[in-house]
C-alpha cells in the first residue's frame, strides 16, 4: 500500500470525473486539482466527528488510510457515521463546482453534469479501500 498511488489513482478519479465533460474541446483554463489536506481544522473537524475518531487524530486518520483502509472500514471500526462522510464530502465537493461556476472555469451545463454525479464518485471512493 503506497499512500503516493492513493492520492494519484483519487486525484485522477476526480479529474476524469470533473473534467469529462472538457475532454473533446480545447482547455481554455487549467482545471484545479484538489488538494488533500489536514491542515483546514473546521472541515478535519467535519470528518473526524463523522468517522467518530477524536479531534486529535488527524495522524490515527493518516495512518488508517495509508494502511488502505477505506473511509466506510474506518467509520464502521469507530461506530463513526458513513452517510454523514458521503454527505460531508458531496457538500464540499459541490462548493467547490459551485465556485467554479462563479469564476467561469466551467459553464452550467457542465456544472450540472458533473453535480449529478457527485453522490456516485463520493459513495464509491468513500466504500473503496486501497489494500
Amino acid at each position: 500500500m503506497n499512500i503516493k498511488r492513493v492520492m494519484i489513482v483519487g486525484t485522477m478519479v476526480v479529474a476524469m470525473s470533473f473534467g469529462g465533460t472538457a475532454w473533446g474541446k480545447p482547455a481554455l483554463h487549467t482545471l484545479p486539482v484538489a488538494k488533500w489536506s489536514t491542515s483546514d481544522v473546521a472541515d478535519t473537524d467535519e470528518l473526524l466527528d463523522a468517522l467518530n475518531l477524536s479531534q486529535s487524530s488527524d495522524e490515527e486518520l493518516y495512518d488508517a488510510l495509508y494502511d488502505g483502509k477505506s473511509l466506510r472500514t474506518i467509520a464502521e471500526e469507530n461506530g463513526g457515521n458513513i452517510n454523514n462522510v458521503i454527505n460531508l464530502q458531496v457538500k464540499q465537493l459541490t462548493q467547490q463546482l459551485e465556485a467554479r461556476l462563479a469564476g467561469g472555469s466551467i459553464n452550467q451545463q457542465q456544472y450540472t453534469a458533473q453535480k449529478a454525479e457527485l453522490r456516485e464518485i463520493v459513495t464509491q471512493s468513500v466504500l473503496t479501500s486501497f489494500g
